[in-house]
């Protein structure tokens, strides 16, 4: 499959999965995944960043359409939020080859970072209360998140070699 057709493929497939895990946890766990401290499953998926470049626009995408088919979404989620996952999975993406045992943890706390200062700010805007603390409730749910079901994600993405037979080009 020529190369472009392919980034862009699973860039797509992305997308779709980001949405329709989002769904399937609002649905199973209202509110879970879009108050203020959330654990969003589908945030786990930025482990994919790791592994290649699509993951960026992918994600970013599937973000941007939850955010804008969600009814009970912020004025502004659709903007900030896609804007905090681009950042986040452009860092991951830099980042990537840093690592302490084997484990990219610097990477998997981008989400967190970048989550919780722009998201942290949207909530102190229209829901009010302080920045830093809607700021750390953010990153705790992003951190959560990634750490754990990311680094488990990301361990079976390694150890089984999914990444090298999903990813690379043949």
């Amino acid at each position: 499959m020529h190369r472009n057709i392919r980034h862009l493929t699973h860039a797509a497939l992305m997308a779709a999965l980001y949405v329709a895990l989002t769904y399937f946890q609002n649905l199973l766990l209202p509110g879970s995944a879009t108050w203020a401290i959330q654990f969003r499953v589908s945030e786990a998926l930025c482990v994919l960043a790791l592994f290649t470049p699509a993951a960026i626009g992918g994600l970013s995408v599937g973000c941007l359409l939850f955010n804008l088919s969600y009814s009970a979404a912020l004025p502004l989620d659709f903007l900030v939020g896609t804007l905090a996952t681009a950042l986040a999975c452009s860092s991951m993406y830099l980042t990537r080859k840093i690592t302490l045992r084997s484990m990219p943890l610097l990477s998997l706390l981008m989400p967190a970072l970048w989550n919780g200062l722009l998201v942290g700010w949207e909530l102190s805007l229209h829901i009010g209360g302080g920045f830093w603390l809607n700021a750390m409730y953010v990153a705790i749910g992003e951190a959560a998140v990634l750490l754990i079901l990311g680094g488990a994600l990301y361990r079976v993405m390694v150890s089984r070699g999914l990444a090298a037979r999903l990813f690379e080009n043949r």
